[in-house]
């Protein structure tokens, strides 16, 4: 039922990010390439869908343009959010040559 519920809301022209446990686990500077990639090419809309306790469904894997992954660690729902808000900030201060990143 979340997995029809996530999906309910996706529209067809997002891109997806789902975290998944067994997604890519891509350093701040790859991440940062690929949101600079996907806007280049003409993507705008992205959508990051991070699962309750018990994962994402197949449907919503399915759905997905890209699974990534925090590592092997599991986070509360709350923690994760900021860790992903974090990490996209930092990856558009890498591609606009902020000083954030270290």
């Amino acid at each position: 039922k979340e997995g029809e519920r996530i999906l309910a809301k996706i529209k067809e022209q997002e891109y997806v990010f789902a975290l998944a446990i067994n997604g890519k686990n891509p350093s701040s500077e790859d991440f940062a390439a690929t949101l600079d990639k996907l806007q280049t090419s003409g993507k705008s809309q992205f959508v990051f869908v991070i699962g309750g306790s018990l994962g994402l469904s197949d449907q919503v894997l399915k759905r997905s343009n890209a699974q990534i992954s925090f590592g092997k660690m599991t986070y509360p729902h709350q923690l994760m959010r900021l860790i992903l808000v974090e990490q996209i900030y930092r990856a558009f201060r890498i591609n606009t040559g902020g000083p954030y990143h270290k």
